[in-house]
């Protein structure tokens, strides 16, 4: 079996298993009990909040675990309730934890407003600055887009929103492992990411909160995690994702140049094998490793199908969509016409892909397009 759908998930990296197994079995002890086993949770947390701080160049304090990208997104959006100001402005092309949240909190007042975005899924600077409003609470954008790999210029729209003070938060997910992250160069006062996007075991996940900034916990109990997520903590979860940071931090540029690497090739290839294809995204602003191409006159959901029974794993575009075929909306917002919608995959490449899988893959989309 070749997997090229590293934007949905990425296997657990072997040092990641290992510490979590090790911890499963040796470390039992509640993190919120004073007795030594306790004490001793305590301290792995702790030890996997400085590696997590350190991958983005934050302060340990501002790292909040989790239970999910998804869940990062909530809190900060839920925590807009209990402020004065209660209009969100947000893109076109958001995942859905940030879309279907700000849906769900119209009844409680909250209203948004959603910047378009141009061909390539970048947001126009100045329809930030012309949709702010006197009541406006945050703004949230994504940094990656998780589809297309569309890189936001969130350093100019930060400018924007502090300009006129306002909390800016981002999506962050897909970054990781593809880029340089930092929250001190970037601005950004909220960042949400999740472990099992770089290796990490799923149902961990962190928020960053700039130090001094408000947040209310979407969760209530115990108080965990300086108040801000309740509940006894995900003890070999939390251990992983300090695992899976520190090896991005490590080997972050030899990530980037593998991905830049196998994409090159892949599009120089398929280019020469299948001349007809699109490529959706920018050019010039992208995240590595992620490809959305349209072949046109070929159904997404049959190519899928029949480069799975080849043993080839890729994907329609968001895993997020519980396995719906369809339009993509993120396309539809970039203004693709249907035709070509329905004729689009998302191959995205990891560390483990070879230049000849590469290789395979498009011998094999080509067979299948000339069917």
């Amino acid at each position: 079996m070749l997997y090229f759908d590293h934007a949905a998930t990425t296997p657990v990296h072997p040092d990641v298993a290992e510490k979590m197994d090790q911890i499963s079995r040796q470390d039992f002890g509640n993190p919120s009990s004073i007795y030594s086993s306790g004490r001793s949770s305590k301290s792995i947390i702790e030890n996997a909040r400085i590696l997590t701080a350190n991958m983005i160049e934050a302060r340990p304090s501002e790292i909040f675990f989790t239970g999910s990208g998804t869940e990062s997104n909530n809190i900060v959006l839920w925590s807009l309730l209990y402020q004065e100001k209660k209009h969100v402005i947000t893109s076109s092309i958001e995942h859905p934890a940030v879309l279907k949240v700000l849906d769900e909190l119209r009844v409680f007042g909250l209203t948004y407003d959603v910047l378009s975005v141009d061909s390539t899924g970048l947001i126009d600077p100045t329809n930030l600055r012309s949709a702010i409003k006197k009541d406006t609470g945050l703004i949230s954008i994504m940094y990656v887009n998780n589809e297309v790999g569309t890189v936001q210029k969130i350093e100019e729209l930060v400018e924007i929103a502090h300009d006129h003070r306002i909390p800016f938060h981002s999506d962050c997910v897909q970054s990781i492992g593809k880029m340089s992250v930092s929250c001190k160069s970037l601005g950004v006062d909220y960042m949400s990411f999740s472990a099992h996007k770089f290796y990490g075991p799923k149902g961990i996940g962190f928020l960053y909160k700039k130090e001094g900034l408000p947040i209310k916990p979407l969760v209530i109990g115990g108080g965990q995690e300086s108040n801000v997520r309740a509940g006894t903590e995900n003890l070999s979860g939390i251990a992983g994702l300090g695992i899976a940071s520190q090896l991005v931090t490590n080997d972050l540029d030899n990530r980037i140049d593998h991905l830049e690497k196998i994409q090159k090739h892949f599009k120089s290839k398929i280019y020469e094998k299948c001349p007809s294809v699109i490529f959706h995204g920018n050019e010039q602003s992208y995240a590595p490793g992620i490809c959305s191409l349209a072949l046109p006159g070929i159904k997404n959901e049959i190519m899928l199908t029949k480069l799975d029974r080849k043993g080839i794993e890729i994907s329609n575009g968001s895993a997020c969509s519980s396995g719906i075929v369809g339009l993509s909306p993120i396309l539809e917002q970039m203004g693709i016409e249907d035709s070509i919608n329905r004729s689009t995959i998302r191959v995205s490449f990891g560390t483990s892909n070879t230049i000849k899988d590469v290789d395979y893959l498009v011998e094999s989309i080509s067979e299948l397009s000339h069917e």
